[in-house]
């Protein structure tokens, strides 16, 4: 009943968001130009290919697939991006994973900022979506989705839910799961908060950098634009 009402509220949401402009009030680049002048005096806030940062690094970028929430393709061309801070603190975590036999999986990362707009006309809900208004940590190159996988297996552990789950069972201090779920969960966290990651309480997989966060623009260029000026 309860997914039953929200996707009523998620096609009422749409209906009554179609055709309106999306604007933020956070700071963003929105040209080539700005976004170089923007990253000029810190290195820090460079983009870079996780793949680059992170050989071997396992991907699953579901919004380049029609496996996700809104069962359409979102992502054009995707490069895996993150700022380069986070991005050398996240492979520390992975290099910690690999020495227990584990590593991260990827579901994403940057996100440009025309494709939160769409997932807000959808959803319309700050708990699982960011309001474009404030922008998102994905769209200022900051924010992760990951899961942890056997190192040589491939294979997922229990989380309980799957990606993008919008109930209750996804938060993290729901704890009516398996032991070993709530194990799994624990040391993705541990792991990620070590390494400068902070969580938000509905989403198991979400995290973002803690520090300095709001002296990331907003990114309001796509993945074919980006290729052009990203190393």
């Amino acid at each position: 009943m309860r997914l039953l009402f929200l996707f009523q509220a998620i096609f009422l949401h749409a209906f009554i968001c179609a055709g309106q402009s999306c604007k933020t009030d956070a700071k963003y680049v929105n040209t080539k130009e700005t976004f170089l002048n923007s990253i000029k005096d810190d290195p820090g806030k460079r983009l870079v290919a996780l793949k680059q940062v992170i050989p071997g690094l396992v991907i699953d970028l579901r919004y380049a697939t029609t496996n996700n929430f809104t069962k359409t393709v979102l992502y054009r061309n995707p490069v895996v991006y993150l700022r380069e801070t986070p991005a050398r603190s996240l492979k520390l975590a992975q290099e910690e994973l690999n020495k227990k036999g584990l590593a991260l999986k990827v579901y994403d990362a940057f996100r440009p900022f025309s494709v939160t707009c769409k997932m807000w006309r959808l959803i319309g809900d700050r708990r699982y979506v960011a309001n474009p208004r404030k922008g998102s940590f994905h769209n200022r190159g900051i924010a992760i989705d990951v899961t942890l996988i056997g190192l040589h297996t491939g294979k997922e552990l229990d989380m309980g839910t799957g990606y993008d789950c919008f109930t209750d069972s996804a938060h993290h201090d729901f704890y009516k799961l398996a032991p070993q779920v709530l194990a799994n969960r624990k040391l993705l966290r541990d792991i990620m908060r070590k390494y400068g990651f902070g969580m938000v309480p509905e989403e198991w997989w979400h995290y973002q950098w803690r520090y300095n966060r709001e002296s990331y623009e907003v990114i309001d260029l796509d993945f074919d634009e980006l290729k052009d000026i990203v190393q």
